[in-house]
């Protein structure tokens, strides 16, 4: 029926898939913040191996660099810095976990047969590997892209420090 080759590539597409699932569904479950926020990083690490499968180095880089990184401190210290209440948990519904499984086997269901079902093209052109995509992005940006590019970074400059004069206000 499924004619399918094993190869390492696959074993690293199944293993990262399993991380970002195991992932998001303990962000779903798990009860303290920080946990919760140190298994999306585990989802933004698996992304950015998937990335590097699909050959994207520079995406994958970025991911790691901004999302498992900067997003993840960023989501820690803004927990550090806000003061918690304690929450009383809602009783457990059994019902709608129910409901809620069988929807998402039912959406599964329904997305395996699409995929089944698509015919999807060939490659018009053939997929050369060895090129250094990092490079060209490198280049575009400073040289097509350099007025955006040192645009943004003024932007980010300016509301950082909004964010600071925004904090010390709020702690006088």
């Amino acid at each position: 029926m499924f004619n399918v080759e094993l190869t390492g590539e696959l074993v690293a597409f199944f293993v990262l898939a399993a991380i970002m699932i195991s992932g998001a569904v303990l962000m779903l479950t798990l009860t303290k913040v920080v946990h919760m926020v140190a298994s999306l990083a585990a989802v933004f690490l698996g992304l950015a191996g998937m990335f590097v499968l699909l050959e994207a180095e520079f995406v994958a880089f970025v991911q790691v660099l901004i999302y498992a990184g900067a997003v993840s401190i960023l989501m820690i210290f803004g927990i550090m810095m806000t003061k918690h209440e304690a929450v009383q948990e809602e009783p457990v519904r059994p019902v709608q976990e129910i409901v809620s499984a069988i929807g998402a086997l039912c959406l599964f269901g329904i997305m395996f047969y699409a995929i089944r079902l698509t015919a999807f093209p060939a490659p018009s052109a053939p997929v050369t590997t060895g090129e250094d995509n990092t490079m060209e992005i490198g280049k575009l940006l400073f040289t097509q892209y350099v007025i955006p590019f040192e645009l943004v970074s003024v932007l980010l400059t300016v509301a950082f420090i909004g964010a600071i004069v925004l904090a010390k206000k709020e702690a006088e």
